[in-house]
């Protein structure tokens, strides 16, 4: 057993050593490129700003953990031990929006607040197993505003299931900050779910140039 451990441990450092705050923006950095310049005739959502953020959150997840993500998913999935080639090729044939990786128990969800329930129930499941894996679960600030998130929290909390919810707040759903969604109002939330806020890089979709796809050029700013 304490062997086990130990070679878990080994290859957490080696994992996360491997992804560098720099290699997490040079990669978005290329894809960005490969959307200016045509290539990806598809939805892309692009990570930025949330780097260090990410990083410190991503040395408490441990090999064999469960990781729901979402429609923004790049980032996460590197961090996770994903491979730089396979996400490129999932993006290039237009999954951005849906990258899924069952060898690292690596899912997503394209739908606002689709994967908290799903969450939730893999971590009864692992309660139930009485496994020593834990869930993870992101979301953005926009998924914060829907039922589902709200019962998937309470669940967990008054089940005590080893889940956590992350808000990455960026104060945005697609482009309607918090402000003109609900005013005032502010929500503690139970110690399951915890919160970072940050400044995005890109826009919802794409880098802010509009692109035609027709003529595989990219021009000026789109917003």
């Amino acid at each position: 057993m304490l062997q086990k451990e130990l070679k878990t441990s080994i290859l957490k450092i080696i994992l996360f050593k491997m992804i560098t705050k720099k290699e997490l923006i040079d990669f978005e950095t290329k894809i960005a490129g490969y959307w200016e310049s045509a290539k990806i005739p598809y939805p892309v959502h692009l990570s930025g700003g949330n780097e260090d953020e990410l990083i410190e959150i991503f040395k408490k997840i441990k090999m064999g953990d469960y990781i729901f993500s979402t429609h923004r998913s790049h980032y996460h999935y590197l961090l996770a031990g994903g491979n730089k080639e396979k996400l490129e090729k999932m993006i290039l044939e237009g999954n951005s929006m849906h990258v899924f990786d069952k060898e690292l128990n690596f899912f997503t969800s394209a739908i606002v607040a689709g994967c908290p329930g799903i969450a939730a129930g893999v971590a009864l499941g692992l309660k139930i197993k009485k496994s020593p894996q834990k869930v993870w679960c992101f979301l953005g600030d926009g998924a914060e505003d829907e039922g589902h998130f709200y019962e998937s929290v309470r669940y967990v909390d008054g089940q005590n299931l080893p889940c956590t919810f992350i808000i990455e707040d960026n104060n945005r759903s697609v482009e309607t900050p918090k402000e003109e969604r609900y005013g005032d109002s502010q929500i503690d939330w139970p110690n399951c779910v915890m919160r970072y806020s940050y400044i995005p890089t890109y826009p919802h979709v794409g880098t802010g140039k509009w692109v035609n796809f027709n003529n595989q050029k990219a021009g000026g700013n789109s917003f």
